[in-house]
């Protein structure tokens, strides 16, 4: 935390933070209310989704316990991650195993473009951040790659359901950074980083 940063940059870093904190307080509500659903309709994956929910959880409080030092507070639209989690999980726990799966895949893809984008700059910026997100996107993929493979192939509504559930995590991840993180991997190319 030496290293000088412009005010644009800080602005950035608190951004990144901000929006990773709610969007691991989202996935704590679609995985948790996913399991509600799955102690009777699919108990097989509750030993998964328990340990899921639980990465996500020691996710968030890292992301919290980051923002202090940075000058970061959690996001104002906290509500809307909380609640789209919660309908977002129970939905497509609706849809069975493969609903559960699709969307873990679905949300696990968007979010982890974000992330590399995010190491890409912060190896630049902020180094023990970088670090924090390298360690939490590692995981990510983890989460990721069990679902694909759960899925192995796709069926028509599951892609469709993951192209929506794409785009809603897309979307409230633009507004959440004030459009940042639509311009992150711009910033980077012209930084020539």
């Amino acid at each position: 935390m030496a290293e000088r940063r412009s005010t644009s940059t800080q602005k950035l870093i608190r951004r990144i933070l901000r929006v990773n904190h709610a969007g691991e307080c989202g996935a704590i509500r679609i995985y948790g209310s996913q399991i509600n659903r799955a102690e009777t309709a699919f108990p097989h994956l509750l030993p998964w989704l328990s340990e899921t929910l639980s990465h996500e959880e020691t996710h968030r409080d890292r992301f919290l316990q980051s923002m202090p030092d940075r000058g970061a507070k959690p996001c104002r639209l906290m509500i809307v991650w909380n609640w789209g989690g919660a309908v977002l999980g129970g939905l497509t726990s609706l849809f069975g195993e493969r609903g559960v799966l699709a969307c873990t895949a679905a949300v696990e893809r968007t979010v982890h473009r974000h992330l590399q984008e995010q190491i890409d700059y912060l190896q630049h910026h902020d180094t023990e951040l970088a670090g924090l997100i390298s360690a939490i996107q590692s995981e990510e993929i983890q989460h990721l790659e069990f679902a694909e493979k759960g899925l192995q192939k796709q069926t028509l509504p599951e892609d469709l359901l993951s192209w929506v559930i794409a785009v809603l995590t897309e979307s409230l991840i633009a507004i959440s950074t004030r459009g940042d993180s639509l311009f992150l991997s711009r910033r980077l190319r012209a930084a020539g980083q």
